[in-house]
């Protein structure tokens, strides 16, 4: 995903020109590495093609404004001191609306003359200080100063674009929710106002909808044999009747059709029993097919669970999981076992194959519930997430936090995984104390300090960051 970031240099016109130009030129560069484009004030547009009057400040906002729909950020590079208010006017005057990053330079102890000091350390603190008095919230970087040609600078810029990715992500997000939850299942009962208020949209559909666009499916499209032979190529079925595949690939094309129509990020299932006793397949290999292709697709109606499922691909630029917290492993305190029945996209469970839902089957019939994915997660790092809207409270809450994917034996049917998580017994206890759901996101990476980041400073959630903070 190409990513533009907007760009203010600060200077005061008493320090030297110099670094501020050789900064501006420094940070350019180093952007243009990382693949970043960049809207910036060009460099005899104003002394450097910094900012330091108001005059300057309308003239950058107006530079921005004109870019408005493709920025993605605001960096704030300060080599100097730097003009407080006039960077504040100019996130002002430019309405945008998208997180902020403060850099400064360090100054050399062995060069505090006139001629060379920079001070930024301070100006930094006087900048972040009128971005608060304005009511903009920003990120910073993790040293109070920092060389751009530092390696933990690379670092915060990494995890920087990430944050960009997710709020801007979220804040538009179109979220599908297909057929009703299941009637016996409160947990994922969610509100749609309180999701919209932070911009993400909830377009519903019923399963009956669906199952009539498959139905009407001619059988002389050459987009069913096309579809059953993609299945085919995504996992191995040899046990599946062709029937099954066959119903499959008409739900998938009914399903990718609403999906473009509607222009959709992801989608919430119902996948029980409704589609088992009226369509006779599990949904589970379409899921897992969707979010393999970074289309999110939770199972049992988990609207909230699958926008955690949508924050954790856009932080990471990968398939991301809904699973259930689902049982203990052994007497390890710090380790239990991730499981769904399963749709985890290949990205997790590399070794699946297609089986039937083994617990749906004891009361709907094995013939009818053909399409779950089996396979188990090997070992490697861990980000989960929950997103849930506390109606009770009128707010939207969140936990996230990392562990990993362990290489543990178990011997058990679906997708699942064993994990490790420090303190998990602390977590799983604010998870229960403050009501969230048995379902959590989860990706192969680590990333939590992005989502932690954008859900709190820059959506304002109530968060939870399990070993971690802000």
């Amino acid at each position: 995903m190409k990513m533009t970031l907007a760009m203010i240099v600060g200077t005061r016109d008493f320090f030297p020109a110099e670094p501020v130009l050789a900064a501006r030129r420094s940070v350019l560069k180093l952007l243009a590495g990382m693949g970043v484009e960049v809207v910036i004030l060009e460099e005899d547009a104003t002394p450097m093609g910094a900012v330091e009057t108001w005059e300057q400040a309308k003239q950058c906002a107006a530079l921005f404004r004109a870019h408005r729909d493709r920025i993605d950020g605001i960096l704030v590079v300060l080599p100097v001191f730097g003009p407080e208010r006039a960077i504040a006017d100019t996130i002002k005057l430019s309405e945008l609306q998208v997180p902020i990053l403060v850099q400064a330079y360090p100054d050399d102890p062995a060069r505090l003359d006139v001629a060379h000091r920079g001070d930024a350390f301070c100006g930094k603190i006087s900048v972040c200080n009128n971005l608060y008095q304005y009511g903009f919230p920003f990120s910073l970087t993790g040293m109070h100063t920092v060389d751009p040609g530092d390696e933990s600078f690379l670092g915060d810029l990494r995890r920087f674009l990430g944050v960009c990715r997710v709020v801007r992500g979220l804040r538009r997000a179109r979220i599908g929710a297909v057929g009703a939850r299941p009637g016996i299942f409160n947990t994922v009962r969610y509100s749609e106002k309180l999701l919209q208020a932070s911009g993400i949209t909830v377009t519903t559909v019923d399963l009956s909808e669906l199952f009539g666009a498959a139905g009407r499916l001619a059988d002389s499209d050459p987009r069913g044999a096309e579809r059953v032979e993609g299945i085919r190529a995504y996992i191995p079925a040899p046990q599946v009747p062709a029937a099954a595949l066959t119903r499959m690939a008409r739900l998938a094309i009914a399903l990718d059709d609403w999906i473009a129509a509607n222009e959709l990020d992801a989608v919430a299932f119902q996948c029980w029993t409704s589609i088992q006793q009226n369509y006779g397949v599990n949904a589970c290999t379409v899921l897992s097919m969707l979010s393999e292709k970074l289309v999110p697709a939770a199972c049992e109606v988990d609207v909230t669970g699958v926008v955690a499922m949508y924050a954790l691909q856009l932080a990471s630029g990968r398939p991301s999981a809904l699973v259930d917290w689902n049982n203990n492993y052994g007497a390890e305190p710090d380790r239990c076992i991730l499981f769904h029945c399963g749709n985890w996209a290949r990205s997790f469970v590399p070794e699946a194959h297609m089986a039937n839902a083994e617990i749906l089957a004891t009361v709907l019939g094995q013939e009818a519930t053909w399409g779950s994915v089996s396979g188990m997660a090997p070992a490697g790092p861990l980000t989960f997430a929950r997103i849930s809207t506390d109606d009770r409270r009128g707010c939207i809450k969140a936990y996230v936090g990392e562990g990993s994917f362990t290489a543990d034996p178990l011997d058990t049917f679906g997708c699942r995984a064993v994990v490790e998580v420090p303190a998990l017994q602390r977590l799983l206890r604010y998870i229960c104390r403050n009501g969230f759901e048995h379902h959590a996101a989860v990706s192969a990476s680590h990333v939590a300090a992005i989502l932690a980041e954008a859900f709190e400073v820059y959506l304002g959630w109530e968060l939870y960051y399990h070993n971690g903070e802000v």
